[in-house]
This record gives C-alpha cells, structure tokens and sequence, in this order.
C-alpha cells in the first residue's frame, strides 16, 4: 500500500474514534440496543459505505446490476423489489424510506405512496435514468447519506438477538463475544455496519444456497478462537472472504457465472475493513 493510503487510513481511524459514542454497554451485554452514532461519524462511514457499494457517484446511488431483478438503491444498495414481485433477498429499500420519514425527511409524493419500485425491469430502469423522479430520487440519496448511515447501524444493533436466537448455549456465547470484540474498536464497528448491510444478518432461511448463508451469522460463526481489537478485523475480513468464496461454490449453475464474476469485488471491499484500499 502506498504511504498516502496509510495516512488516509489512520486519519479515518482518529476521527471515527473521536466521535464513536455508542450507547450499548459492553460490559451489561446490552448490544442489541440502539447504536447512537455522532452525524460526523454517521457521515464518515456512509462515505465509506457509498464508495465501497458505487464509487461514491451520484448517479451510482441509483443501480440495476446486471443479473439481477430489481434496482439497488441508496449508498447500502438497498434492494427495491418492482412491485408485486418478491425474491429470496431481503428487501430493504421501504425499511429505509419508513426510517427516513420518522426522521423527518419529507419524501417526494410519488415515492412515498408507490407500492413497489415502479420501474418493472432493468431496461425500463436504464431508459429513465435522466428522468425528473430519477434525479429526485438521486437527490434526496445524496442529501441523506448520514441518516442512511444511521439506518445502517439500527439495523445492526437490532441484529444481535436475532443472530443468538437459534444458537446453542455455548455458540451463541461465542458469537456474542466475537461481536462485542469487533463492535468494541471503530474499525471492528465499520466491518459490522458495512458487512450486515452488504450480505444481511444471516437468518434469512430464503437466503441460502446448498444450505449455507453467507451474512453477518455465518462470518462470525467462522472466525477462529475469540480474537481482540485489530486481531479481531482481520479475523474477520478472513472469515468473510471464506464465507462468500462458498457462497459462489455453492451457488445455482443458473447464477454460479453471475457471482463469480462478482467475488473479486467483493474480496476488495473486505480488504477495506483493514486497510483504506
């Protein structure tokens, strides 16, 4: 890595922790709760997150991936199903615009009482693209990165629960504890932000190829031992790397091209929990 990366890198890091303020007590367990992250640091990582999903592009907040059946929206690439159509993924796009809403956020009329993405296909999509709603639609994305930061990080707090749920005694203890360690370091808080928006928690039964999921629950069920601060990262960047290598593996002929074709990006976004590249 070249020095100026490192330098940016550390940067990053001294300000994350100088506005890291989770309300969670670690030592009361009490992670599940609600995260209340500073608008500098929610800003910080939804930067991180927006060039991680689309290059930090204006236009990148509005995507249809080739191969794929609906739009994905936002600087977390939340997933909008056309309406009167549901997949396997989770859907989280109206999730966002309910959070947006109780924040205050005054939504564009067509928007807010659409029932489903109005856009029914990819080309549809790409031939609107220069329309009135879709730069609407770019714009209210651009002017609320930090909120969909903070979106981002509810859906992490309310994670955890969900991931013990159906966990043995002594494995949920263990993943408990793999969490605290990463949620206890802002570069461990950055990988669980970005990864359970990126591949999901991980409980989803539809989300399953060959029986193997490939979010948060399954990264952490793959870490070795109980690892602390940077060892903790690292560990997990590793363990993520394996989980989604066998995602592709163990994925249909139909879509085994498909996600190949996507593994070596995403191996590039794990590399960002460890270093600025």
């Amino acid at each position: 890595m070249k020095h100026g990366s490192w330098g940016r890198a550390a940067l990053f890091l001294i300000l994350l922790a100088t506005v890291w303020t989770p309300v969670a007590s670690e030592a009361e367990g009490r992670t599940g709760d609600e995260l209340a992250i500073s608008p500098l640091q929610a800003m910080a990582v939804g930067r991180r997150i927006w060039r991680n999903e689309c290059e930090g592009t204006i236009e990148g907040l509005t995507s249809w991936n080739v191969g794929e059946n609906f739009p994905s929206l936002g600087i977390g690439h939340f997933i909008w199903y056309p309406t009167g159509r549901q997949e396997h993924f989770q859907e989280s796009f109206p999730a966002l615009l309910a959070f947006l809403r109780e924040r205050g956020v005054q939504l564009p009329r067509w928007l807010a009482e659409a029932p489903g993405c109005p856009w029914p296909t990819r080309a549809a999509f790409l031939a609107d693209r220069h329309a009135p709603r879709m730069q609407e639609l770019r714009r209210l994305l651009a002017a609320t990165v930090s909120l969909q930061a903070e979106f981002i990080a509810r859906r992490l707090a309310a994670a955890l629960p969900r991931l013990l749920a159906e966990l043995p005694p002594a494995e949920a203890d263990l993943v408990k504890a793999r969490f605290q360690a990463l949620f206890a370091t802002p570069a461990g808080l950055y990988a669980l932000m970005d990864y359970v928006n990126f591949k999901g928690e991980g409980t989803n039964p539809k989300e399953r190829y060959a029986g193997q999921g490939w979010g948060l629950l399954q990264v952490l069920q793959g870490m070795s031992g109980s690892p602390q601060g940077a060892d903790a990262v690292e560990e997990f960047a590793a363990s993520a790397a394996r989980v989604l290598e066998r995602r592709v593996a163990n994925a249909p002929a139909d879509r085994r091209a498909v996600e190949a074709g996507f593994l070596p990006g995403w191996k590039k976004r794990l590399r960002t929990y460890t270093s600025e590249s």
